[in-house]
């Protein structure tokens, strides 16, 4: 698998791994990357999951990590076939009685559709849309001393409350309030929970920046941008082989893992001493999702307008119900109307379809592991806000927990961030070595490391470079 002449190998070839190696390509190592799976790509799969001809995001779909990482930044993936598409609007938030909340791409134009909300809203995001550049290169790292004090300090004031806090502190209409409050249960945590409000923060903040842009033809095209890049810089990726032991990568001199902690152990807890492997086995998963995909021969019939302008719309209705759907998540039970995360990418990607029809994608929060079909809840609330999808139905496939981990291992009992992002895990994550184990030859580069869950690469890079200084190279 890895010859005398290769300087490291890298397991997993999500977008993390992929920036591993790439890190490390560019430092003059030469690098092989390894995926158990016959395609690459981890998170970032685009599959016909429904019918001919319709191509769905097996995973993540929407992406604005992706166009706000500074490591994105610095690569040339226009050029090696990535195209990021920016919908008309990046979220929509359907309400009953026929109202959709909008975050549009600017703050002014967000700020026109919110009425007396408007000034509040303006207040709290132009500063960060302001800076934009900083706090989006603070959030994608580890915590570490910071080089603008005085911008994350008054961040940190509102990044450490609850979403529900900052909303209604901030806001009037309960629209308004249960929109924010979305945005925060991206984080998969109750929107209760302290330190949420980051979440919501800097997802708004990247869509008035960065907006939440979908790839052209599936988010598969980002890994092989990644790939192709890598071969660019010598290194190699070798699908279809499964890495059970880490005595299989004897020639290597470094072995870096986008492999969640549990598999970490399996593969080479025999060179760590029992107390480190304990940290690991004491990681914490953090809820799964249940996810729907569908083939439809038309667009989703919205009752309000906006949300087809939308590539992402959250289905929750209000505040109250949206935290009701995710407390009883973190309770470890299914919610009977569950906040439903929904893309369409097909209304701005005709790639993803044949002409004339449509695809839909869409996940619920579910208990780690749960075994419930939410089949017909996650349907009742898109149906609730959009009458008649039901028979726009072609097709669907379904995806419990446990088939998002097979299709992805990382995904630990179908938690797609790779770990519980509370306040105790966010930042110190999976151990405090974060990338580091005590074998100077072994690091983790995968989500369970900072920053955590979503297509950015960071945790490859960081990794990568924790690897490179502190490494034996040979």
């Amino acid at each position: 698998m890895a010859d005398a002449r290769t300087h490291a190998v890298v397991v997993g070839s999500g977008p993390n791994g992929l920036a591993a190696a790439i890190t490390l390509a560019r430092a003059g190592k030469s690098v092989r990357v390894v995926e158990g799976q016959p395609t690459i790509g981890g998170g970032t799969r685009t599959e016909a999951l429904t019918l001919p001809g319709f191509l769905h995001d097996v995973c993540s779909a929407i992406h604005p990590l992706a166009a706000g990482s500074p490591f994105f930044q610095t690569l040339p993936l226009g050029r090696l076939g990535l195209e990021l598409i920016q919908p008309d609007a990046p979220l929509a938030h359907p309400l009953d009685g026929g109202r959709a909340v909008v975050v549009e791409r600017s703050v002014e134009r967000t700020v026109a559709g919110l009425g007396s909300d408007g000034p509040a809203y303006a207040r709290l995001m132009s500063p960060l849309v302001r800076q934009h550049a900083i706090l989006t290169r603070e959030f994608v790292g580890p915590l570490r001393p910071s080089r603008h004090l005085v911008i994350m300090a008054r961040f940190g004031l509102h990044a450490l409350r609850s979403a529900d806090s900052l909303a209604r502190g901030r806001f009037n209409d309960d629209g308004t309030r249960a929109a924010f409050a979305g945005l925060a249960a991206h984080s998969m945590l109750p929107p209760t929970s302290a330190g949420t409000g980051a979440f919501a923060l800097m997802l708004a903040m990247m869509a008035h920046a960065y907006g939440w842009p979908l790839a052209r033809g599936g988010s598969k095209h980002i890994a092989e941008a990644l790939a192709a890049h890598l071969r660019s810089l010598g290194g190699q990726v070798e699908t279809g082989t499964w890495v059970e032991t880490i005595d299989r990568l004897a020639n290597a001199t470094v072995a870096l893992f986008d492999v969640a902690p549990k598999s970490l152990v399996t593969i080479a807890g025999n060179r760590f001493p029992a107390r480190f492997r304990g940290a690991l086995d004491r990681y914490r998963y953090g809820p799964g999702v249940f996810k729907l995909d569908w083939a439809l021969d038309a667009p989703i019939p919205w009752r309000a307008p906006a949300c087809a302008r939308a590539g992402t719309v959250h289905l929750a209705g209000s505040l109250a119900e949206l935290e009701t759907a995710e407390a009883a998540v973190g309770h470890g039970q299914v919610a009977e109307q569950p906040f439903v995360i929904l893309a369409q990418q097909s209304l701005f990607d005709p790639t993803r379809s044949p002409a004339g029809k449509h695809t839909g994608w869409a996940y619920c929060h579910v208990p780690n592991g749960s075994t419930v079909d939410m089949t017909a809840r996650i349907e009742a609330q898109v149906e609730r806000f959009a009458p008649g999808f039901r028979n726009r139905i072609l097709a669907r496939h379904v995806m419990f927990p446990a088939d998002v981990q097979r299709h992805n291992p990382n995904f630990v009992g179908g938690d797609i961030n790779c770990g519980l992002a509370n306040l105790r895990q966010l930042f110190v994550r999976p151990t405090p070595r974060l990338y580091a184990t005590p074998d100077r030859g072994i690091y983790l580069c995968s989500a369970a490391t900072p920053p955590g869950g979503g297509v950015h690469g960071m945790c490859g890079v960081f990794a990568a470079r924790r690897a490179l200084r502190r490494a034996r190279w040979s």
